[in-house]
């Protein structure tokens, strides 16, 4: 990407803005969509080896100033020697239960799509309707089958409905869904964790905020399900979130191993850790392109319904102390990321991930300017309120 397209480019000053038009779905009612293999079908090992978890004093580093962190759960429990297995063997029974890879054999599958193209750039191009105007309502692309399809109704908390439905259903339908790719460590710095969660956004940035989901909980009954990553930062209240990109996304996909507690996934992984962040111990991952040093905020646990008692699932709220950024991929202002060179990876439904490699601009709407004021507003056709 261009340097001009850090800023307000104008048409024609950048190859991104030669755009071609909106591809219109296929003919006959097939789908517009392509699964293609990931780069690497085999999981090559690691050219080099794993850094060791060094032990953390008081002197290693610049003390990180009181970021005012709130508790809203609190964990009692410690951890025996069983537990870990136990944990493990939660997971396992979860993943057997919700059925998360449709394939008896994924191997077959994947070498009979095309290879992953290497050569795809992200490009620019138009709107599906560019001839739009306000009140028009939905572009051409609405199908008037699908305006006369009605909708169903789904109860979640169906006595008859199981809550991994709910979770099958929420994963296909909220989508994509941005991965924080969460590096955490235990308090005396021997255990390291490396995970990936799509549970996860920004929710605010001034000051930058983030949340991270977990469908665990650090409070009885069954601690043993908290998730590593989980139990690590309510233990230390920090982390660094790196973002997945697509030069390493079977190593990021191959953390998700249910391994029990104190299996780093660093070396399961090949991944390299950095020790260099100024205000958390937790290592940041060198092959992201951008990552967030974080501290908890707070963390808040939820009752389940399928299981009245019983809490279900955690909330994290992070702040982002510090970034990094590499720096091919950043602005000299320090304020926009080359997509082109994140190349980020995003989760879908079941065990499918997104590519970003096309996208469309869209200017925000001025009242005035484009509507023309109050006067351009009741021009415009009143749409029947429903009771």
């Amino acid at each position: 990407m261009s340097a001009s397209c850090f800023q307000v480019c104008k048409p024609g000053t950048c190859r991104l803005h030669t755009r071609p038009s909106f591809r219109l779905p296929l003919p006959d009612g097939k789908r517009d969509y392509r699964y293609r293999r990931r780069p690497l079908p085999h999981l090559e090992p690691a050219s080099t080896p794993a850094i060791a978890s060094p032990l953390f004093t008081t002197t290693s580093r610049s003390v990180a100033p009181d970021f005012g962190i709130r508790y809203l759960q609190t964990s009692n429990y410690r951890l025996s020697k069983q537990q870990p297995a136990m944990a493990a063997e939660n997971t396992q029974n979860w993943e057997s239960k919700i059925q998360r890879n449709p394939h008896p054999d994924f191997k077959a599958v994947e070498a009979s799509r095309p290879p992953f193209d290497t050569t795809k750039t992200f490009t620019y191009t138009q709107t599906p309707q560019p001839s739009w105007t306000f009140g028009a309502g939905s572009n051409h692309l609405s199908s008037q089958q699908g305006k006369e399809k009605s909708h169903r109704q789904i109860d979640p908390y169906s006595p008859t409905r199981p809550a991994h439905l709910n979770y099958k259903l929420l994963i296909s339908a909220i989508v994509p869904r941005p991965i924080a790719f969460v590096s955490t460590i235990s308090k005396d710095g021997r255990v390291t964790n490396l995970a990936p969660f799509s549970y996860f956004t920004v929710i605010s940035h001034d000051p930058p905020l983030f949340i991270i989901g977990f469908a665990s909980s650090l409070v009885n009954p069954d601690p043993t399900k908290a998730k590593d990553t989980l139990r690590q930062l309510d233990e230390v209240k920090e982390c660094t979130i790196n973002i997945i990109s697509e030069h390493y996304l079977e190593a990021a996909n191959s953390t998700a191993i249910n391994a029990p507690y104190g299996v780093s996934e660093w070396d399961v992984s090949g991944l390299t850790p950095v020790y260099d962040c100024e205000h958390v111990k937790a290592p940041r991952v060198r092959e992201a392109v951008f990552s967030i040093e974080g501290k908890l905020e707070s963390l808040r646990g939820f009752e389940s319904k399928s299981t009245p008692g019983k809490t279900s699932s955690t909330m994290a709220v992070i702040e982002g102390v510090k970034f990094w950024a590499r720096e091919d991929a950043i602005n000299e202002e320090g304020s926009l990321l080359d997509i082109g060179v994140l190349r980020p990876v995003s989760r879908l439904g079941g065990i499918t991930y997104g590519r970003v490699t096309e996208g469309l601009e869209l200017p925000r709407p001025d009242f005035v300017k484009d509507l023309g004021g109050s006067e351009g507003a009741a021009k415009l056709d009143k749409r029947e309120v429903a009771n």
